[in-house]
């Protein structure tokens, strides 16, 4: 139980770090959370117009949670540890990383991270959701309907390829991803979404 007890806290931890406000922070970039949509992920950092530290940026997001769950699968044997350990770990990072506990509760919208812990999960439901996001990123250029439309289409993918208990994490995470947008779907519904590449005046170039 206390090993339990210790993967999820943490997977919280670890979650709660923020890759969009550390990379800006090195790289001379405004945070994150001053300027743009004011959300610390990739596709506000991007705004800066510094495709590097976007890059960047996602790809520590999205680590993070292929960490958190990979890790906690590497010591099941060692620790016990179950498949309902493993999904409450795979929803606890996603938490994290919206509500960090090291930036005052106010952290991102999940969506790389939430492709990390799926990858470390079931990779054929990943990369469907890869492929749906970069259909819809590319042919509409709005990357928070993109994250909307395969963060909803994720658990009935995952139906086919995960148990049980990965299935309802998967379908928690995706909740947890809507309800993190929910000021972009009002945006989309009045047609005032930016588009990925949009940059920001109030950032530093």
């Amino acid at each position: 139980m206390f090993s339990a007890i210790f993967a999820v806290i943490f997977a919280y931890l670890l979650g709660s770090i923020s890759f969009a406000i550390i990379v800006s922070k090195i790289m001379g970039i405004s945070d994150p959370r001053t300027f743009g949509s004011g959300n610390p992920g990739a596709t506000n950092v991007l705004r800066s117009g510094k495709k590097t530290a976007a890059a960047l940026t996602l790809l520590g997001d999205a680590l993070k949670g292929w960490l958190a769950v990979f890790l906690t699968d590497a010591f099941r044997q060692t620790f016990g540890f179950n498949d309902t350990v493993i999904a409450i770990v795979a929803v606890v990072v996603i938490i994290g990383h919206m509500y960090p506990v090291f930036f005052k509760f106010k952290g991102g919208k999940g969506v790389a991270t939430a492709f990390g812990v799926i990858l470390a999960l079931s990779w054929q439901t990943a990369l469907i959701c890869l492929l749906i996001w970069l259909l819809v990123a590319f042919g509409l250029k709005i990357s928070s309907l993109a994250a909307l439309i395969a963060s909803s289409l994720s658990p009935f993918i995952a139906y086919f390829f995960l148990p049980t208990p990965y299935l309802i994490a998967i379908a928690i995470i995706a909740l947890l991803v809507l309800y993190r947008h929910k000021s972009n779907i009002k945006k989309l519904l009045h047609g005032e979404e930016s588009k990925i590449g949009d940059k920001s005046s109030d950032s530093n170039k």
